[in-house]
């Protein structure tokens, strides 16, 4: 992870195929296509990696939660349960719907809690939704039988955990609905780019639909088409397909050269006695896109973080102060700093998140280092990044 690492003469040829042909649109313009149309390409690949029946290209990974949850009718009013500790897209999504986000503590497996997740259920409780940080997941059973007991849609954001599995099945295939993002900085890449997976026919032709302004894409003619409901504009375009469906071809070969680079890294840490790893649940297999472990408390990871920087070993991070991806310093969400009126279920709710106990989050978020593995290193960088690692982690603790 990052699939740009690896660019190379297949994705070379797909984008050609495109530019040739001048038709950067994925709709439309049958007559000059010569043949390619790459975003159905890469939708029947991702059907065959994801062991799924239907797959929604999208503009972005962003885009993929809010269709997700769009096309099983989740909106204005609706409580969507989602962790302290995700990207800020994951309440983006959400509230550009009108619905409101219920954030609820992480356990060891650094997503959610099921009993938090329980706890937080009200009746306008609508669907859960799990993001599978750091390419791993929660505790897929317990959060399913949850969502079944109380008829809640279940929503996996898999956008930073392609190629991870539970029980068999690819991470985004298990629930109700799953969504990818294929930005820049994942394990492929379109550049920008997203996909919702499904099983559920319905939830697959509303995707399909509000995807693109609500066109029902019946026919040939794109004038023609009609519109059963409304629709926006979250296409994805030929060019970002093609990128995608070169390095989706190459998923296998990325996986394994990341577990290869993780497992030196993991090994060499785990003779550290005060080191421990996060959960991955019996019968998960995690992408192996980064390396988490804990520390005994804040101030070490703290002091970790510090040396890892002193010492040149970049791209690891605590997230305890980062004001992207953990709540403590989502001031802009907690303090409602909207452009446009919020509705006033979605003010009282971010409201109440100044005052709420995360303390458990910050138990585990605190005492966490998330390290990227890359997929350009060599050999001898990963057993040299290794030793660093070693050292600078003894030296402080």
């Amino acid at each position: 992870m990052p699939g740009f690492e690896l660019f190379g003469d297949l994705e070379r040829k797909e984008v050609n195929d495109v530019l040739d042909n001048g038709v950067l649109m994925r709709y439309g313009f049958d007559g000059m296509r010569n043949g390619h149309w790459k975003a159905k390409e890469l939708e029947k690949e991702l059907q065959n990696t994801f062991q799924t029946n239907h797959v929604q290209l999208v503009s972005s990974g962003t885009a993929a939660v809010s269709v997700a949850l769009a096309s099983a009718g989740i909106g204005a009013g609706d409580e969507v349960i989602m962790p302290t500790f995700t990207f800020v897209a994951s309440f983006e999504a959400i509230m550009m719907l009108g619905a409101v986000p219920v954030l609820v503590d992480i356990d060891d497996t650094l997503t959610l809690d099921p009993k938090a997740v329980e706890a937080a259920i009200t009746p306008k409780t609508k669907a859960v939704m799990i993001v599978q940080m750091c390419g791993s997941m929660g505790n897929m059973d317990a959060l399913q039988s949850i969502c079944t007991k109380n008829n809640l849609l279940f929503v996996e954001d898999a956008c930073q955990a392609i190629g991870g599995t539970y029980k068999g099945q690819p991470l985004g295939s298990i629930a109700d609905l799953g969504c990818f993002s294929f930005d820049f900085v994942k394990t492929i890449t379109c550049g920008e780019g997203g996909a919702v997976i499904t099983n559920n026919p319905e939830y697959y032709k509303n995707a399909d639909h509000y995807s693109d302004h609500g066109h029902d894409h019946i026919g040939n003619d794109r004038g023609a088409e009609t519109h059963p409901f409304l629709g926006y504009n979250f296409r994805i375009s030929e060019l970002h397909a093609a990128v995608g469906l070169a390095q989706v071809k190459r998923l296998p070969e990325f996986i394994e050269i990341q577990k290869k680079n993780y497992t030196i890294l993991h090994d060499a840490l785990s003779e550290i006695p005060d080191v421990t790893f996060r959960k991955v649940p019996e019968g998960g297999e995690e992408s192996y896109a980064f390396l988490n472990f804990f520390l005994p408390d804040l101030e070490s990871a703290r002091m970790v973080a510090e040396s890892f920087k002193t010492n040149g070993i970049h791209a690891c991070w605590n997230y305890f102060d980062n004001n992207w991806h953990y709540i403590r310093k989502w001031h802009h969400l907690k303090d409602a700093k909207s452009l446009y009126p919020l509705s006033s279920e979605i003010k009282e709710a971010l409201k109440q998140l100044q005052t709420k106990d995360f303390s458990q989050s910050d138990h585990f978020i605190g005492r966490n280092m998330s390290c990227l593995i890359k997929l350009s290193w060599t050999d001898e960088e990963v057993r040299e990044r290794a030793n660093m690692m070693v050292k600078a982690i003894t030296s402080v603790i």
